[in-house]
């Protein structure tokens, strides 16, 4: 099969779009049993109602592990917020509802977050004693078994023609915290939208889900530290810069 038509490129990942399908195909490097666990994850996450693309099948092209999803056509809310800055309050709310609606279902087959994170910080770079201090940090925080989207920015939301907002990506779904999801997705505005659209993000989640700047802020150096194990070396330098800051 050819494909030409690209829709995204990530790290490790390059995703097409050919008619009614989307094809998530894996470079060389990336494991299968991590493709086919981010499949299995995202059926299940299926189950729970949330608005996701279908998985169609699991398969090989051109000698590379590739996911075939339903495509939904559409704008990211990422290019929406962009073309309609006059909205950006309306997409924010509308953003936060969305992670809000996620952490508000239940799975209870997905791994828990905290063992993610423990495995990511391990792998990092960073001097025992740190990361001996962030997984102290990580064992004093309040174990919850929310679904945590891992990844949750404005450019894995799609809303369709219709209106309907889709959520992608859920390689990195787990279940634990929300205040660590929402401390991910301030991470990630950070870095990609700068500190005023972060900070207005943080100000309308702790508004809606009755959670304080302080326990989310509190789990930045960890998460920032897990995300650093993977990533280009613009993302890790941000992130490492951040367990620096708050260590």
């Amino acid at each position: 099969m050819k494909l030409d038509r690209i829709i995204a490129v990530r790290n490790s990942k390059t995703v097409y779009c050919e008619g009614n399908h989307s094809f998530k195909v894996f470079n060389s490097e990336h494991k299968k049993s991590d493709v086919l666990n981010e499949a299995l994850n995202q059926a299940r996450l299926e189950e729970t109602g949330l608005n996701i693309p279908k998985i169609l099948e699991v398969t090989v092209i051109n000698d590379k592990w590739t996911i075939v999803y339903e495509h939904i056509k559409g704008k990211s809310l990422s290019q929406l917020m962009e073309e309609h800055p006059e909205k950006h309050d309306e997409y924010l709310n509308m953003f936060v509802d969305l992670q809000l609606d996620i952490l508000s279902k239940n799975c209870p087959e997905l791994v828990p977050l905290n063992d993610k994170i423990t495995r990511n910080i391990c792998d990092t770079d960073f001097p025992a004693t740190i990361r001996y201090d962030l997984l102290n940090r990580l064992n004093e925080m309040p174990r919850q078994t929310k679904i945590c989207h891992g990844d949750f920015n404005p450019s894995n939301i799609v809303i369709s023609t219709d209106g309907t907002p889709y959520i992608l990506d859920w390689s990195h779904a787990a279940k634990g915290s929300g205040a660590a999801d929402a401390a991910g997705t301030y991470l990630c505005l950070l870095y990609n939208y700068g500190q005023k659209t972060a900070e207005k993000y943080l100000d309308v989640i702790c508004e809606k889900s009755g959670k304080t700047r302080e326990l989310v802020k509190s789990w930045l150096p960890i998460v920032a530290a897990a995300k650093s194990a993977k990533g280009n070396s613009e993302e890790i330098k941000f992130y490492t810069s951040v367990v620096n800051k708050y260590i």
